[in-house]
């Protein structure tokens, strides 16, 4: 029979209308009856059990109100009746003042007494603990009297405390004064006494160490002693605080110290102190040697271990003096390192030292019996995700220092021209004086980062430095243009630190080359390549293939791009300064009778012998093609020079032009390599401006600016205007059949030629 589950987690029957549905169903009720008398039974059953256990838990309770009740009454009355016979005592017994009163005198009498036999041997007392003391100073290591000194001491501060109490109670200033005069010597006695003690106590260690068990004992007799007498006027200030009538009346509670000696705070302060003198002396050996963190705390730990081994068995258990030392060390570790983390000049090398201390510390704390979670706070208040990105950023922040500082160096050499301000290496070539030391500083990086065995921490340094790399590229890109275009511009053809300007285009062109220079003959690795082998070992290879490779081939490529940029502002300076008077004549009238050309190339000649030498023989080709680029751009150009008018039947430019490129081509050819794979091939564009210039009118002339700009796809139209309007013939139908077919025209995009610089 199926059943369902009631709320209350018993089963219930199921309903009625579910069970009988058919006919047949009803030779079911007399089961389902039983079952439901049977039901009814136990839960009837279940009710009255509750029930009862209701009545009997309430009847208890009222039991118990009854009970107190009747206390309270009986407590009552009983304090009535003890205030009744307190009342009826006085008037029972006969002269209840008169023995009130001389029992008062006779205390007064008693204590009277003994202040008079107190003051009259305080002298003797007092010189007698100074022998003790004295003998003590000749042998600070055993002080055989600190216990008889110590009680003594006691006793005279006790009867001093009581005298002065006295003497404040009946109201006598003058005697007060003379009171404090008397005791006087007791203070320096006192403060004589707790030198002695406080040297036992910064000794604590080395006398345990020592096995100079006896005086570790008498010395804890005493703080012990100490303790319970300041826990003893500690209870009684708090008594006189709220019953201070009823605390006067007690003598036991009127008699010995008055005062909070602190001793026990004393010899706290005293260990706190002993392990401060050697976190100090940690410190300074941590900041000179930040390897040598775990040698440099090996008295603690051994600290700890003459306390466990030693010293608990000589001290009252009940001062746990094991977990007392633990906790002020730990505390004092706690607070040493984070002092030190919250240093901002702390080095990265200090750091993470710092970082993987951590783990070693709470490993030989283990050792010594403390669990990690036992030790609070944390050593380094659970930092370290927060001190792993820190150390992070201190490198990161030093490879930015140094580069800034490298930055300022380079930019003050060459904007300041300073002279000296460049190198040269072994081979005679020019370089800056920086770029040693700019790679040496990541490699010394590198190997900071990597003493972090962590991949993660290492691959984000190096991220940051392709990032500085790449800003060096950037920045050196900036200086050179700013500087160069100071020779550029309008009136900028003062020779003021030219030479000096492009010899710093060269070193830093060659700085670019020995950058990324591997020489597979003889081994020798460029830069990038060294700086790429530094890092690899540390970092993981999919970091290296899916990261550091794009990074590193873009730098390499910004390195070849930075090294042709110098050469390219190298030729211009040369054409704004040397060159600039003679541009501007080519294709006028004076051109036809001047060997300007030849004066160009003799320029380019005087240049090649000067700095041939201190080049790297890689850039050589390279600075070559940059004078055949800047001089072809410049001659195509020279169709906007002013006055330029080319009369076909009367002009013989089409000489002049072979002449002009045969003498380009005499100084070229001495530089086999380049001429023949690219100068000569680039120079045909002036067969093209002939054309342009001997074509007819009409068809002809269409057709060569086809043809042209199908070889030349990125052939600027406003340039071909130009050669067009030289014309002695010129008419627009010309530039407008030009026109029409360049906007019919649909050439291939290419590689960029060097008539997009030709505008």
């Amino acid at each position: 029979m199926a059943q369902e589950a009631g709320s209350d987690g018993t089963l219930a029957m199921p309903r009625l209308d579910d069970i009988l549905r058919h006919p047949e169903d009803l030779d079911k009720i007399t089961g389902l009856k039983a079952e439901y008398s049977r039901k009814k039974a136990a839960v009837d059953a279940h009710l009255r059990e509750g029930l009862r256990d209701q009545l009997e838990t309430v009847q208890r309770s009222i039991n118990a109100l009854t009970e107190g009740q009747r206390q309270v009454v009986k407590t009552k009355d009983e304090l009535q009746g003890i205030d009744k016979l307190c009342a009826e005592s006085q008037t029972s017994v006969e002269d209840f003042s008169q023995i009130d009163k001389l029992a008062k005198m006779q205390r007064h009498f008693e204590a009277t007494l003994m202040i008079k036999k107190g003051l009259e041997n305080f002298s003797a007392d007092l010189a007698e603990i100074e022998n003790l003391l004295t003998e003590d100073d000749d042998d600070l290591e055993n002080q055989p009297n600190m216990l008889r000194a110590h009680m003594q001491i006691s006793r005279l501060r006790d009867f001093r405390d009581e005298a002065m109490d006295q003497i404040r109670k009946a109201g006598d200033p003058s005697n007060e004064e003379t009171l404090i005069d008397y005791f006087q010597g007791l203070d320096s006695v006192i403060e004589w006494f707790d030198d002695h003690l406080g040297t036992a106590c910064m000794n604590l260690i080395p006398l345990v160490q020592s096995d100079n068990n006896s005086m570790v004992v008498r010395l804890a007799v005493v703080v012990a002693n100490e303790e319970k007498n300041d826990e003893t006027v500690r209870a009684l200030q708090e008594a006189q605080k709220d019953h201070k009538d009823l605390a006067n009346r007690f003598k036991s509670m009127n008699i010995g110290p008055k005062t909070v000696r602190g001793y026990k705070e004393k010899f706290i302060k005293a260990i706190e102190f002993y392990a401060q003198t050697q976190f100090e002396s940690t410190k300074e050996g941590f900041l000179d040697d930040p390897e040598n963190l775990e040698k440099s705390f090996r008295w603690y730990f051994n600290d700890l271990f003459t306390v466990k081994q030693g010293m608990q068995q000589l001290m009252p258990k009940k001062w746990r003096i094991y977990e007392t030392y633990t906790n002020i060390y730990h505390r004092m570790m706690h607070d040493f390192l984070v002092g030190l983390i919250d240093d901002p000049e702390l080095p990265a090398d200090n750091l993470l030292s710092i970082i993987h201390w951590s783990e070693k510390y709470y490993k030989k704390m283990k050792k010594l019996g403390w669990a990690q979670t036992e030790l609070q706070p944390n050593i380094l208040d659970d930092r370290e995700p927060e001190l792993i990105r820190q150390w992070q950023n201190v490198i990161i922040k030093a490879v930015g220092e140094w580069m800034d500082r490298i930055k300022a160096t380079d930019t003050k050499g060459l904007v300041e021209r300073i002279p000296d301000s460049l190198d040269t290496n072994m081979e005679g070539y020019f370089r800056t004086r920086t770029l040693p030391d700019m790679w040496r500083m990541l490699n010394e990086q590198i190997m900071a980062a990597g003493a972090s065995s962590r991949t993660d921490l290492v691959e984000g340094i190096i991220d940051a430095m392709f990032q500085v790399l790449k800003g060096r590229q950037s920045a050196w890109q900036t200086l050179i243009d700013e500087e160069c275009a100071k020779y550029k511009a309008p009136g900028g053809d003062l020779l003021d630190g030219l030479q000096l300007l492009q010899d710093w285009l060269i070193a830093v062109a060659n700085d670019q080359i020995a950058c990324i220079d591997d020489n597979d003959e003889t081994g020798q690795l460029g830069y990038l390549t060294r700086f790429k082998n530094d890092f690899e070992p540390y970092v993981d290879p999919k970091y290296m293939a899916s990261r550091a490779m794009p990074e590193l081939d873009a730098l390499r490529d910004g390195y070849v791009d930075l090294s042709t940029h110098c050469l390219n502002q190298f030729v211009q300076v040369v054409f704004a300064v040397d060159l600039r008077g003679t541009i501007p004549e080519f294709f006028t009238q004076k051109w036809y009778g001047d060997f300007a050309m030849k004066r160009i190339t003799s320029t380019f000649e005087d240049y090649m012998v000067d700095y041939s030498p201190v080049l790297h023989p890689s850039l050589t080709d390279i600075l070559v093609e940059e004078l055949s680029d800047e001089l072809l751009v410049g001659y195509l150009s020279s169709v906007r020079n002013k006055s330029v008018k080319f009369r076909r039947s009367q002009d013989p430019y089409t000489d002049k032009f072979k002449d002009d490129v045969l003498t380009v081509f005499a100084f070229f050819q001495k530089y086999p390599d380049s001429f023949a794979a690219t100068i000569k091939m680039k120079w045909r564009l002036v067969d093209w401006l002939v054309r342009l210039l001997e074509a007819d009118k009409g068809p002809a002339l269409v057709a060569v600016y086809e043809n042209f700009k199908t070889e030349y796809w990125d052939l600027q139209l406003t340039w071909v205007e130009a050669v067009l309007r030289t014309r002695d013939d010129f008419e627009r139908s010309m530039v407008s059949a030009t026109k029409a077919k360049a906007a019919e025209l649909s050439v291939e995009v290419g590689i960029e030629t060097l008539m997009s610089r030709v505008r």
